[in-house]
């Protein structure tokens, strides 16, 4: 539905409990492409003398009956949105027959056709889309559900729960009937239908329950669902292990879709993926992909408990089961890959999204006050910064009392939809502590500076922190929060004093410590104790210090961040101005200590390649203001080209001595291996070494996994030449078949610097290659554009804002959630040069002009401040 005005927003201070309660849901379903009928009994309970709201969007309404009785139509309200029935008795089954078409849905949201199976995705407010019914996360009930379908297209029939009744109903169709017997909300309803190949296995929980495990993929796929499996097993071990959750179905289920908005879903008992999150092999995934998948499969695994035992009692609440679920996916993988490698990933990933989302004009509370759309709300503030505040409260209660916190909320609101104040009193009643300020974080949008300051008074010294943030769309005074703050001493020979813990609850507060005559520096915020962004007068030479001898991996890293950054803020000032960069001592000692940190046997291949991978150019551009983008990409890239000067020969032994012609294996350190190697011939190529494209075309025609060969591959588009034109069809012909992998072929291309400029990515999106109604390929042209090809989506002329705004209407008119997505990239405009400032503006008009859907519309008015 399209519209010329903002929709009404939904705000928090307006939540009342439901007015009716359903003590069971029966669907039954007749699975037809384009007529599905959806006939749904449900008994009820009136709790207050209210209208009964169903919600209903896009859905035929055939029937509606009382107790028996068909009801007349003047005896309910209809329209596009929901189905009001006025008066009801106190309890009473409720009947309600409709019919939706499946394949039409483009929107992927209800009940659609992906592939020719059949696949829901409800969360947010899908379910609406299936049947008429109160779609709101409180109202939570059992569901029983039966299906019928045709037997050959549609063998396998899957729901939620355990598998009660199956068989055929003649006329070559067939039937199946699943019943769940955890409440739970529509959100996470789930059905599935069609034909899969099935990887099979098991785990045997804590209590000795022996679990089947099922994966359903592609027809030719299941090896590739094998490394997931493995992480599933993994997943299902720890989480007994680190939080004593124990599965409770009958049988545990992954199904595996191309066609999907999300990379996965929780749904109890059936999650469903998609596919680029599942699949994966040695020749058609990465390192990252096998790193991802891994995460994705625990992530959704934990949300058994943290989501669906225990859910959110309205959509404000995201983050109480999205947060608290990546924390424990994040730590998760911190055990499997390593606890500082992990970290530094997990920060990089928290600066690049959602310090941006925190700095612009879509900034928002970690719990919002008010939505318009609740699916825009799915950002990396509720999902990243939200992991970061359970870190938070690790950190500040310890790791003995954190668990018994969790245990507490565990046993407690089991089976209930709850908000962050449960969530925060089960903490506070399993330690006694008092956490009321703690509620800050969820209620503040934005991200507290943390000003750090040295003295020397008489025989002491002291370190001096203070905090603020800065005013964000509709808060423009913040209160202080509780910092955690992680400390050291660090002398040039390594650690001076034990790691130290400063809670910061004021504006400011001190520390204090016996005056030392030997140089040393202050390794501040540790493991990044708190997602804050530090100013401190730590000098060039700390900075180094810390570098070289900071007991805590972590800020190790972190001191060579924070120099890249100052030198990359300072090549762009340079450059801007048109003067050449100069070679300073700072630029020197940077890559002296690099060069050490390489050498440095207590460090693992994975640390080192993070190590020599500089910041990312937008976060950069968060700490600059007006800046010419451009600019700042170069800067990056001239940073890279002196590292790789004063490294070449290192770099170069490196990259021979990491060569490995054994079976490939995706474990961490197999992948650390891979990462710096590529790490070395990405920075070979940055100085235009003539050898790098010798190496990169070696490495491409020789490689025997995705890792290697699309590293070779990039790297020599970076090298540029007609070369490339050869390699990306030689990569393309031998990959045509494999949509996974030609959504690395388009990514690669869209962040191409290609000499036709923005023309060339044009013909691209009107290819025949591309699939504008597929998610992934969408995010991988126009997302990969629009966040990694500086040079043409800033180009000065304006084109690639034009490009990127053509393909989110484009977009917008068959997948509203996608294109707002998307179109969050533009949200950097004020951090940008006036000339860009006026053009993005100009274009985010556009858009508005445009009539967009709700999500669209949203996002477009809050990113130009309206």
């Amino acid at each position: 539905m399209r519209t010329d005005t903002a929709p009404t927003p939904t705000l928090l201070s307006d939540y009342e409990p439901p007015s009716h309660e359903l003590t069971s849901v029966y669907l039954d379903f007749d699975l037809q492409p384009e007529a599905t009928t959806v006939r749904s009994k449900i008994e009820v309970k009136r709790l207050r003398d209210e209208p009964f709201i169903l919600n209903g969007e896009e859905i035929e309404l055939k029937s509606v009956k009382i107790d028996g009785k068909v009801l007349k139509r003047s005896a309910y309200k209809l329209d596009q949105e929901k189905l009001v029935l006025a008066k009801t008795p106190e309890s009473f089954t409720l009947e309600i027959e409709t019919v939706c078409n499946p394949k039409a849905n483009s929107k992927l949201m209800g009940l659609y056709v992906s592939g020719g199976r059949f696949c829901t995705q409800c969360e947010a407010e899908g379910f609406r889309r299936i049947t008429f019914f109160p779609d709101r996360p409180d109202v939570m009930s059992v569901f029983t559900v039966r299906m019928e379908a045709d037997m050959e297209t549609y063998p396998f029939l899957l729901a939620n729960g355990n598998k009660t009744e199956s068989g055929a109903v003649g006329k070559g169709r067939h039937f199946a009937v699943w019943h769940d017997p955890f409440r739970k909300p529509a959100y996470l309803f789930a059905l599935v239908a069609g034909q899969f190949d099935l990887l099979e296995d098991s785990f045997t929980t804590m209590s000795g329950r022996h679990i089947p495990l099922e994966i359903y993929v592609d027809p030719g796929n299941a090896p590739q669902a094998e490394y997931a499996m493995d992480a599933l097993k993994r997943s299902m071990k720890w989480d007994e292990d680190a939080f004593g959750r124990e599965y409770d179905l009958d049988l545990f289920m992954i199904v595996a879709v191309r066609d999907f908005n999300f990379g996965a879903m929780e749904n109890k008992g059936l999650n469903i993926f998609n596919s680029a999150l599942l699949l994966a092999d040695a020749e058609s995934a990465t390192d990252m992909n096998f790193e991802r998948i891994e995460s994705v499969v625990a992530h959704e695994y934990f949300h058994n408990w943290t989501g669906n035992r225990i859910t959110c009692r309205d959509w404000f609440q995201l983050c109480l089961k999205e947060g608290f679920t990546v924390f424990r996916d994040q730590e998760f993988s911190a055990d499997q890959r390593g606890a500082a490698v992990q970290r530094i990933k997990d920060v990089r990933a928290l600066r690049a999204r959602q310090f941006a989302e925190d700095a612009g004009p879509l900034a928002h509370p970690v719990r919002p006050e008010s939505y318009m759309k609740i699916d825009n709300f799915y950002t990396a503030t509720v999902y990243e910064k939200g992991a970061e505040l359970i870190r938070m409260l690790k950190t500040i209660l310890g790791a003995e009392k954190f668990r018994a916190g969790c245990d507490h909320y565990f046993e407690k609101l089991d089976g209930t939809a709850a908000t962050i104040e449960q969530f925060l009193k089960c903490f506070e009643e399993a330690t006694g502590e008092d956490l009321s300020q703690f509620m800050l974080w969820y209620q503040q949008a934005g991200t507290p500076i943390l000003t750090v300051k040295r003295e020397t008074v008489v025989n002491q010294q002291r370190i001096h922190f203070k905090q603020a943030t800065k005013p964000t769309p509709g808060q423009p005074r913040k209160s202080p929060v509780v910092l955690p703050i992680k400390w050291q001493l660090v002398g040039d020979n390594g650690p001076l004093s034990e790691p130290q813990l400063k809670l910061l609850k004021h504006d400011a507060t001190s520390v204090s410590y016996p005056a030392i005559t030997e140089p040393h520096s202050v390794s501040v915020l540790q493991d990044f104790s708190a997602p804050v962004t530090v100013r401190s007068d730590a000098t060039t030479e700390d900075l180094l210090r810390l570098m070289a001898a900071d007991p805590n991996a972590f800020n190790r890293w972190e001191a060579g961040q924070t120099l890249a950054r100052q030198l990359i803020a300072s090549l762009a000032k340079a450059i801007e101005s048109g003067k050449t960069p100069p070679v300073d001592k700072a630029l020197k000692g940077y890559c002296e200590a690099l060069a050490r940190t390489l050498d440095d046997p207590k460090f693992n291949n994975a640390f080192k390649a993070l190590a020599l991978t500089p910041p990312a150019p937008m976060e950069v551009l968060q700490s600059l203001d007006q800046s010419d983008p451009l600019a700042v990409h170069e800067a990056g890239k001239w940073l890279s080209r002196a590292v790789a000067d004063y490294l070449r020969d290192t770099l170069l032994d490196r990259y021979h001595a990491l060569t490995d012609t054994g079976a490939f294996s995706p474990d961490a350190s197999s992948a650390g291996r891979r990462a710096l190697r590529n790490r070395c011939l990405a920075l070979l190529a940055a100085r235009h070494d003539p050898l790098a494209a010798t190496l990169a075309q070696t490495q491409f025609a020789e490689a025997t996994n995705m890792t290697d060969e699309l590293s070779a591959l990039m790297t020599l588009t970076r090298l540029g030449g007609q070369r490339v034109e050869t390699t990306m069809e030689d990569f393309y012909s031998k990959w045509e078949k494999n949509p996974l992998v030609l959504d690395k072929w388009f990514s690669v291309q869209a962040m191409r610097p290609h000499a036709g400029g923005v023309s060339s990515i044009l013909r691209l999106a009107d290819s025949t290659r591309y699939e504008r109604t597929n998610p992934n390929r969408v995010r991988a042209l126009v997302g990969g554009f629009a966040m990694g090809n500086a040079e043409l989506f800033h180009k000065a002329d304006g084109s690639g804002y034009s490009f990127f705004t053509d393909q989110i209407i484009d977009m917008d008119s068959r997948n509203p959630q996608i294109a707002a997505r998307l179109l969050g990239a533009f949200e950097i405009w004020r951090k940008l040069d006036d000339k860009r400032q006026v053009m993005i503006r100009s274009e985010l008009q556009r858009v508005i002009n445009s009539k967009p859907s709700k999500n669209v519309l949203e996002i477009a008015k809050k990113t130009l401040g309206e």
